[in-house]
């Protein structure tokens, strides 16, 4: 196992940051409509991120560092805020490459 894999598990060992993989895998469903970028194509403002998980903004902004390290999501900077949206190839592989090993 190289260093990216142990990163993206680790990413991964957090049930606030696989909940939000999973809202993110519906933008939608989960999230109120935003006044700047679509939630489908530039992703969800950070601010509803944290709204959502009921967490403090550096802790939420923490998980969503830990997230864009492991190559798990995409961020996108649309006036003064950071978009999220899910990087669907690097999810893909990742668990490709675990299912192989494991």
């Amino acid at each position: 196992m190289n260093d990216l894999q142990e990163k993206r598990l680790k990413a991964l060992a957090n049930h606030h940051r696989l909940q939000v993989l999973c809202w993110l895998k519906a933008p939608t469903k989960h999230f109120r409509p935003q006044v700047d970028g679509d939630l489908v194509d530039d992703g969800v403002c950070a601010l509803l991120i944290e709204e959502k998980l009921g967490l403090a903004q550096p802790t939420t902004a923490q998980h969503l560092k830990v997230l864009v390290d492991a190559g798990f999501l995409v961020p996108k900077r649309i006036k003064k805020w950071t978009f999220y949206k899910r990087d669907e190839t690097a999810l893909a592989s990742f668990t490709k490459q675990l299912a192989a090993q494991i």
